[in-house]
């Protein structure tokens, strides 16, 4: 069963502003790309969850 994976939660989905949009700052391939752009990603091998207090948490 694939999960579904939400880029707008995801670490390396940052906000360009050379290309004013939002991009994955994943080195991807040719077909990743692809599924990126044409927003069919299923399951991404990349996908962190863009946790901003994780590392406290740890420090605590």
């Amino acid at each position: 069963m694939k999960k579904t994976v939400s880029c707008h939660t995801c670490t390396w989905y940052a906000f360009d502003e050379e290309y004013d949009a939002y991009v994955c700052d994943m080195n991807l391939d040719q077909d990743e790309m692809e599924r990126f752009i044409t927003n069919t990603v299923q399951d991404c091998p990349y996908y962190r969850l863009n946790d901003e207090y994780l590392t406290v948490r740890k420090q605590n």
